[in-house]
């Protein structure tokens, strides 16, 4: 098979037990994409013909709507009585099953940072009214070929539940190892299944090995509702009490004691990863840690998940020592900042006018304003600072809805500075 609907397919890069992914080519796009395509006659199979048309009709249900940084986009869907096939994003790195293996671990830091990246982007599925359900190593894919680097993106949503809560069968959907307590009795699911299963993962991660170990499914599912695990730092020195505890409440059985949401979860992750990584150069931050302080800020309160991570993308983080002059008055600039951590002062002919604490910007006039503005006070760093900064082009070249989010906080910015300076003018 040369070709598929409009697609060229090039060669096999997977096969499972209902349908083969090809890496393709999309010509008006120009880009490459993965074709996932049915086995003539799978969806009519007499036994499971049924649960397989369901699968395939649940991620052709998806296109274009999970478009999310760290999820695998669908971008079309074709489903007919002589065959069916979706055209997915390609994504080159393989699998997280490569790095599950004792001897192939990851770093506990690069491991925190990965399942932070899942969390986040398991919530927006959520909020979009989806849950995975099928969450394991397999369908976690690595954007590069080196697994200590690059990005990640949660793929195979054809076992997702789509809309209101629902049953799951336990032979039918789903990977044993990785399945709650509710999943694995056919309980009502909502996102504490999938918070569940990504604990299973972090688990595996952390340990090279799964939590329960068993013979069978009928095992694995009595563990799952009755035994506890060894603490992942049992079986790995280096693992902090801190991940033991995320893990174990990640995967704790009982409901109440889960954790209720994946920003409960998320916000644990960056905590225990702020308390463990040692301080490094600005420019070698995690992708978690500028995420992270980026959502702190009140600038950014009306900014999706998405938008905070193209900002992540395209934005420059550098450290400034105390007396450092960040902006001169008079120059013509081209940027704007944020302060991610310090304090500075605002000057205007050696006179101090303001004082800028942490999730503050500045310098925004310039970019904001007419053309060939001039800077008009300067910004010295008064401590230790920690700053975020953002051309004019890198602004220019966002995505719409974030370049709006930025212009509603500039304007915010404004009336808050026009209104502390009436109330200084009234109190003089």
């Amino acid at each position: 098979m040369e070709k598929i609907g409009k697609y060229h397919l090039d060669r096999e890069i997977g096969r499972g037990a209902t349908s083969i992914v090809y890496l393709g080519s999309d010509a008006f796009t120009q880009r490459a994409v993965a074709v996932k395509v049915a086995f003539p006659g799978i969806l009519k199979d007499p036994k499971r013909g049924r649960l397989y048309t369901h699968l395939f009709l649940n991620e052709a249900a998806l296109v274009g709507k999970l478009s999310h940084p760290h999820i695998v986009q669908i971008y079309d869907a074709v489903v007919d009585d002589d065959f069916c096939y979706l055209v997915m994003e390609y994504v080159a790195g393989g699998t997280l099953e490569r790095v599950c293996t004792a001897d192939r671990l990851l770093s506990v830091e690069r491991t925190v940072e990965i399942v932070f990246k899942c969390s986040r982007a398991l919530d927006f599925a959520f909020r979009a009214g989806i849950i995975h359900r099928d969450i394991k190593p397999a369908n976690i894919l690595f954007t590069g070929t080196d697994p200590d680097q690059g990005d990640i993106k949660i793929s195979d949503f054809g076992a997702a539940i789509i809309g209101s809560p629902d049953r799951t069968l336990v032979l039918g959907i789903g990977s044993p190892a990785y399945m709650s307590p509710q999943q694995v009795k056919e309980q009502t699911l909502d996102q504490q299944t999938d918070i569940y299963s990504l604990g299973v993962v972090m688990y595996q991660l952390l340990t090279g090995q799964l939590p329960f170990q068993a013979r069978n499914s009928y095992d694995m599912v009595y563990q799952i509702i009755n035994a506890e695990p060894r603490r992942p730092s049992a079986l790995r020195r280096d693992i902090p009490e801190a991940l033991d505890a995320i893990v174990a409440r990640a995967m704790s059985k009982r409901l109440e004691t889960r954790y209720a949401t994946w920003q409960e979860f998320a916000h644990d992750l960056a905590q225990a990863f702020r308390d463990r990584k040692p301080r490094v150069a600005v420019d070698q931050l995690a992708d978690l840690e500028k995420f992270d302080s980026l959502r702190s800020f009140s600038f950014f309160a009306d900014f999706s998940d998405v938008e905070i991570w193209e900002v992540v993308r395209f934005s420059q983080w550098s450290r400034a020592s105390p007396g450092t002059a960040i902006i001169r008055d008079g120059d013509h600039g081209d940027f704007f900042c944020f302060l991610a951590e310090g304090e500075l002062k605002v000057l205007k002919n050696g006179l101090i006018l303001d004082m800028l604490a942490t999730g503050e910007c500045f310098g925004e006039m310039a970019v904001i304003g007419k053309a060939n503005s001039r800077r008009g006070a300067d910004i010295v760093a008064v401590t230790d600072a920690k700053l975020v900064r953002i051309t004019a082009n890198a602004l220019r070249c966002s995505s719409e809805s974030c370049r709006a989010h930025f212009y509603q906080s500039f304007l915010a910015v404004l009336s808050e500075r026009l209104t502390a300076a009436n109330v200084r003018l009234v109190t003089f």
